[in-house]
């Protein structure tokens, strides 16, 4: 269902066109009602784009409806395309962006909401605190030069191998990809945790707690994370893979991986690697050296950080997560990590 500032509701973006071009507004806004941060939020989002003429708001319940989105909001031709979700609809949004044509040369910069249970694009640039405040300061902005406020990200294309016809899949887009026990703790989070409808805060402390007892206490239970597969991670430039079961493996291309700005690693490329081994001492250097923003510069005992422009991912059946979407590396049937054209995204704050 569409939903536009001007409260007109229509079934088609062909029947919605006329009415479209009308509105000329400043800011797209593509929101997913299902997105857990967003079902408290939503009523207000949706009285505030009632008083905003200058607002266009599409809201889609499934990711295979944004392609629909994206081609009434191309209509409008906005300012700015604001994304209203967590990390797995902004990954939805950006692989529709990336891969589609609907803009033409001319996609809008992205913004990106403080909406969801993981908000970690969103951090990055710079929205935190009430959705709200953060698109009515977005209006504002749309009403001069973006130019300032507008920043460059380099994104992530993930591929599982050859579709038909052995052409490549159509790559998903995302800036973050979590993998080994890192995916496996953050599914068993919205799997057992979630549900149980704790606060954010607590619910993310009680998972910590879990990963931490079973890591140094040694325990083992079916209500505590599992264990981390096997995995072999190998970069292009690199003669050897990293082997071996890894507490966290991350691959992304925003500004701070962990607590750390980009310091320093091995290695050329685009895309960031940290894979820290399965021991509680390598844990613990990791842990240290990013809270004090100096992991990449010395060399840590199981703690591997890497640049890297291509990053192959095979493993025994083993999770891994980008920005919400679950993917698995199977033996035969790696996951494939290459950079991906940047997109413009609008920065809030520094």
């Amino acid at each position: 269902m569409l939903k536009s500032s001007d409260s007109f509701f229509v079934d088609s973006a062909a029947e919605a066109a006329p009415a479209l071009h009308k509105l000329r507004p400043r800011v797209a806004l593509l929101s997913n009602p299902k997105s857990t941060g967003n079902i408290a939020q939503l009523p207000r989002i949706r009285e505030f784009c009632a008083n905003h003429p200058d607002l266009f708001h599409y809201e889609v319940e499934h990711a295979d409806q944004i392609g629909q989105a994206m081609v009434a909001i191309a209509r409008v031709r906005p300012k700015v395309l604001v994304v209203n979700g967590g990390d797995g609809t902004v990954q939805a949004a950006l692989t529709e962006l990336y891969n589609g044509d609907h803009f033409g040369d001319e996609r809008p910069p992205v913004a990106v909401l403080p909406s969801g249970k993981t908000n970690l694009i969103a951090l990055d640039l710079g929205a935190r605190g009430d959705p709200v405040k953060a698109l009515e300061q977005l209006i504002e902005l749309a009403q001069h030069d973006l130019a300032p406020y507008i920043v460059a990200r380099e994104l992530i294309a993930l591929r599982r191998g050859l579709g038909q016809a052995g052409a490549p899949d159509r790559p998903v887009i995302g800036m973050f990809l979590g993998g080994a026990g890192l995916a496996d703790t953050m599914l068993y989070c919205r799997d057992k945790i979630y549900p149980l409808g704790l606060p954010n805060g607590i619910a993310h402390g009680l998972t910590a707690f879990a990963l931490l007892a079973k890591l140094f206490l040694k325990m083992k239970a079916s209500f505590l994370p599992p264990d981390p597969q096997p995995l072999n991670v190998s970069l292009r430039q690199e003669e050897n893979m990293i082997s071996g079961r890894f507490s966290l493996l991350a691959v992304t291309t925003l500004e701070k991986l962990l607590l750390s700005s980009d310091v320093g690693g091995k290695g050329e490329g685009t895309l960031k690697l940290l894979a820290i081994e399965e021991r509680p001492m390598s844990l613990i250097r990791g842990l240290a050296a990013s809270i004090a923003g100096k992991l990449g510069r010395t060399s840590l005992p199981g703690v591997h950080y890497q640049h890297a422009d291509e990053i192959t991912i095979e493993g025994e059946s083993s999770n891994v997560i980008l920005d919400g979407e679950t993917f698995r590396a199977e033996r035969g049937q790696p996951i494939f990590l290459s950079p991906a054209q940047p997109l413009s995204f609008v920065k809030l704050a520094a």
